[in-house]
């Protein structure tokens, strides 16, 4: 017995792996949010439009979440170690075009890129990470690593970027991730080994436009019309896009080997692990950006101290993402998954008190609180998500919890931040169409300026009660629909391998594959 563990236990070649890999996560992760601080710098160097400065936040999530599981069917046809690679390159050109974008449509395009690349990573980083790891208990403890610096990256972003524009200018935020990407190629042909699926599958092409087209047609609606008002052709493509994404769903209801696997969604379980994935980022992401703008051009607060003000709520989300195996082992998955969304519920509301004269304290309570129920949301969706569905299917549902997560960032600051836009434009002063617009402009009176300083504020509270609204309802639905004690938890040894096994064999060698994912 002692032998076989032997034989199974990870040496230094493994370890070293896993650490060179998560080099390329903390990346992938921190670009979904390092612009958040960074905005107020790029509107002033580049004045883009309402539209332009909401896709430049979100078109990076947009993609990666759209091409997530179409670039896992692409590494396991042409080799995962090899897509990974490419993909790591073609990151560090678009971050190197970013850096020196010289208009909001450049920003915009290699952001677009930097998506792609991104897209690429995650599905090809956790199959080569589960070829260092043979053993499933080791494997399982691997992939717990890979997701904490996944949320520590998401967590950060703001405070790197924060740091970064308080000593550079803006396009800093995109050469930090050069020197990672450098060591990354240098030593991943040294330390990682290609892994092969046995049985590729077929690519659905028209899936993958279908998908990206829908998304990214009924997302620019949304965000034109709180721009700008609405109009004939804006609702047109809104309608064309919901449409397109009907066709989308319908046609994955048909196919042998869907992108994404809907029929999972019948599972009451699963559908509440998903929306867990999608919601708190949608909700992080959202009033993480508009607290930026908040701090820095309402209270005036310099970049370095904005930056510093969200260290305390990224390190609680971290800590809490890290030991919440060991809370749910205490109080169960149910109990869990309830906090998380009461805690966020009640985080969000703590910015209500919040003043254009001040509020900084009642910032750092709701990130610290909230931060807790977003801990937990991001290390438990994927393990939950799979335990509830059957082990033949858990590849399908480790990829659907993966895509949730990119999919809930993007959309939080489409969505979101299109309905802040909104209040803005019903109670501002009506010069422009975005708060940074119009408080750009010259000669501005000192009492238009408070004028669209308050209605700016008043735009994040009401996306605040939103979010927190649609965080208790998710709450009292967990608290409905999810068993008291989950099926993966009934009688569990203390060596049952559990569902994080199950998440470990789905992106193993082959795994994704005999799931009936790939």
């Amino acid at each position: 017995m002692n032998e076989t563990a032997d034989t199974h236990k990870p040496g230094l070649r493994a370890w070293l792996g896993l650490a060179v890999i998560l080099g390329p996560v903390l990346l992938v992760a921190m670009d979904g949010s390092v612009l958040f601080l960074a905005m107020p710098k790029v509107t002033e160097a580049l004045s883009p439009t309402a539209d332009q400065a909401l896709w430049t936040l979100d078109i990076y999530g947009f993609i990666v979440g759209s091409l997530l599981i179409t670039f896992g069917n692409i590494g396991d046809r042409y080799g995962r170690l090899k897509l990974l690679m490419i993909g790591v390159t073609l990151f560090g050109l678009a971050s190197l075009g970013a850096a020196f974008a010289s208009s909001p449509e450049m920003l915009i395009t290699f952001r677009a890129l930097m998506g792609l690349a991104g897209a690429t990573l995650l599905p090809s980083a956790l199959a080569v990470l589960s070829e260092l790891f043979v053993d499933p208990k080791q494997r399982a403890q691997a992939i717990g690593i890979f997701a904490a610096a996944f949320a520590a990256g998401f967590a950060i972003g703001p405070a790197v970027g924060g740091q970064l524009l308080s000593h550079f200018w803006w396009g800093s935020v995109f050469l930090v991730n050069l020197p990672v990407i450098v060591l990354f190629l240098a030593l991943a042909p040294v330390l990682l080994r290609e892994v092969e699926a046995s049985r590729p599958g077929r690519i659905d092409a028209l899936s993958v436009v279908l998908s990206v087209v829908g998304l990214l047609m009924s997302i620019y609606s949304v965000k034109h019309m709180a721009a700008e008002g609405v109009d004939s052709v804006t609702v047109a493509i809104g309608v064309v896009g919901l449409v397109v994404l009907a066709w989308f769903i319908k046609r994955q209801l048909g196919l042998e080997r869907p992108l994404i696997e809907f029929s999972l969604f019948r599972d009451r379980v699963f559908t509440i692990a998903i929306i867990t994935g999608l919601l708190p980022l949608a909700a992080w992401s959202a009033t993480a950006y508009l607290s930026g703008v908040y701090l820095q051009s309402v209270l005036g607060i310099s970049v370095l101290r904005a930056a510093y003000l969200t260290i305390p709520g990224a390190l609680l989300l971290t800590v809490t993402c890290i030991v919440t195996p060991m809370l749910v082992a205490r109080i169960g998955k149910r109990t869990a998954l309830v906090t998380c969304h009461f805690f966020i519920a009640v985080g969000l509301l703590l910015l209500l008190p919040i003043a254009s004269s001040g509020g900084v304290g009642w910032y750092i309570a709701s990130t610290v609180l909230a931060g807790v129920g977003y801990g937990i949301s991001f290390s438990l969706v994927a393990e939950t998500a799979v335990a509830a569905v059957p082990s033949e299917r858990a590849g399908s549902a480790a990829a659907i919890a993966e895509t949730s997560n990119e999919i809930g960032n993007a959309l939080g600051i489409a969505l979101l931040g299109s309905l802040s836009v909104l209040i803005f434009r019903l109670q501002g002063p009506d010069l422009a169409g975005t708060f940074g617009e119009t408080i750009d402009l010259p000669g501005l009176a000192p009492v238009v300026i408070d004028q669209a300083k308050d209605a700016f504020v008043n735009g994040l509270r009401v996306v605040a009660v939103a979010a927190s609204v649609l965080h208790a309802v998710l709450g009292l639905l967990t608290l409905r629909w999810v068993p008291k004690v989950l099926a993966d938890e009934e009688g569990a040894a203390p060596d049952d391998e559990g569902p994080k096994a199950a998440v470990a064999d789905a992106v193993a060698p082959g795994g994704a594959e005999e799931a009936g994912v790939r």
